[in-house]
């Protein structure tokens, strides 16, 4: 297995020391403090995680982000581990048990119970959970925020671009450093940071259970923000299952959070903002971009992105798209063709390309898992991206106490995840102490961002969006 840790790059420095070792059926394999099991995997070359179940057809990991099931292996005895998000640990032992594992042959510990009841709980540390908790807490909440990964930030943690939008939320500023900033001022507002703890569900009247590690936590809340952010989507095309077909955000998190290059020379799929600024972090990371294709007969990202890669020597094909993957235990290639004005692919347009991995960048969907559960009245709507909860101005779903901000919402720009954050801390914890002049300062100041984001001709769509699912008094049937 070749090693694949960047060591070089001209926004990030990956100070790596007082590396490790673990075992990985029978092979010592080195990692380094914040990395994942996955991640070390991936830099010494693995690509086979898992298979399917019916064809035994092998599986690499997807998203990178605990939110699908191509990563999962039994480690210290216990199967489906989503090895994306489980940190190294050395003296660990993992290896892989396909998509049918047997019971752990191990004994495994009785998870100790914790009950507590509180005021505020955050699911979720990106950019629209943190800005929640921040609010709260600084308005004197008591507040506890969850997430299942290591460090907070979600996606902004990957992002080394700078952000457009406005100056009051971080415009000129890179996404790592915004994450970074954010979860500092959470951690300065005295929210209660639960990292490593995986919510599993809802109960009846506000409560939830996290799994965290060594206990089982269950918490009464006053009020819940939920924000967990989007699921990746996929794309239909022949072979689409092979290890080396990744989300983008499978690839950032790879490349910019653990310092791992995905391959050699990368296929886009995709050519809006996400598939753009992929492309342009990949070359920055050294590795070769060999096309961007887009099923569009336009570019759906901003040209300035678009214009460096063109600058960068990287073709960008719209009306293309990938007919089907060559390879057998992983990418080897692939075959794109032309599609017409109806979609349909064009006879004789067929044509290979060299490439060892398949980037999809093909948009998003909000995860809801949580809100379907909570029994949130829900609908789809086309311009948030799927399925969507009914909610209030300030973001309340039908459930009472529970309200929902950023991609969960509805999938929007970053600074929208944040003013939505900021809206749902002030409304939430009005809603458990009162209002205030405070809040009311906080709830006015986000509304007008927010609706100044969606004047542009980006914010047209999720502007349709938001109108078909809020609602005022009680939420319809």
């Amino acid at each position: 297995m070749s090693e694949k840790r960047i060591r070089e790059h001209p926004v990030l420095d990956f100070q790596r020391k007082d590396g490790f070792f673990f075992d990985f059926e029978g092979k010592q394999v080195l990692a380094y403090p914040g990395e994942t099991i996955a991640s070390a995997l991936y830099a010494q070359g693995l690509q086979r995680f898992t298979e399917s179940k019916l064809l035994k057809r092998p599986r690499g990991f997807f998203c990178a982000i605990g939110k699908c099931s191509s990563c999962i292996m039994r480690v210290n005895g216990v199967p489906h581990v989503r090895t994306c998000i489980t940190p190294a640990r050395e003296g660990m032992k993992v290896e892989r048990h396909g998509a049918m594992p047997e019971f752990p042959d191990t004994t495994l510990p009785c998870p100790k119970v914790k009950e507590e009841n509180i005021e505020v709980a955050v699911i979720g540390g990106g950019p629209a959970g943190l800005s929640a908790a921040i609010v709260a807490a600084e308005n004197g909440a008591d507040v506890h925020l969850f997430d299942e990964n290591t460090n907070l930030g979600g996606q902004l943690v990957k992002q080394t671009h700078q952000f457009f939008g406005r100056y009051e939320e971080h415009a000129g500023t890179r996404g790592t450093d915004i994450g970074k900033d954010l979860a500092k001022r959470a951690e300065e507002a005295g929210v209660n940071i639960h990292t490593n703890s995986t919510v599993l569900g809802y109960y009846h009247k506000n409560k939830i259970a996290v799994d965290a590690g060594n206990r089982l936590e269950i918490y009464g809340c006053e009020g819940i923000v939920y924000a967990t952010g989007a699921v990746e989507n996929f794309l239909a095309f022949e072979n689409n299952d092979l290890p080396g077909i990744y989300g983008a955000g499978g690839v950032q998190t790879l490349m910019n959070e653990y310092g791992v290059i995905p391959g050699d020379r990368v296929l886009m799929v995709g050519a809006g903002n996400v598939g753009l600024i992929v492309s342009y972090q990949l070359l920055q990371a050294g590795v070769d971009v060999v096309e961007v294709v887009e099923a569009m007969p336009t570019i759906g990202g901003y040209q300035v992105h678009a214009s460096k890669l063109r600058r960068a020597g990287v073709p960008i094909s719209t009306g293309h798209t990938v007919k089907k993957a060559l390879g057998n235990e992983q990418v080897e290639g692939a075959v794109l063709h032309e599609l017409d004005e109806n979609w349909e692919p064009v006879t004789g347009t067929e044509r290979t390309v060299e490439c060892d991995i398949i980037c999809i960048a093909v948009g998003l969907k909000p995860d809801n898992h949580f809100l379907r559960l909570a029994g949130c009245k829900m609908k789809y709507v086309r311009e948030l991206g799927g399925m969507v909860p009914l909610r209030t101005e300030t973001l309340e779903t039908s459930v009472e106490g529970l309200f929902v901000a950023g991609d969960s919402a509805g999938i929007e720009e970053a600074t929208v995840a944040i003013l939505e954050g900021e809206l749902t801390g002030a409304a939430v914890t009005e809603k458990i102490k009162g209002g205030s002049e405070k809040l009311l300062a906080v709830k006015k100041r986000a509304r007008a961002g927010i609706e100044e984001m969606r004047k542009g001709p980006y914010g047209q769509r999720p502007l349709e969006g938001v109108r078909a699912c809020t609602f005022e008094g009680v939420c319809p049937e």
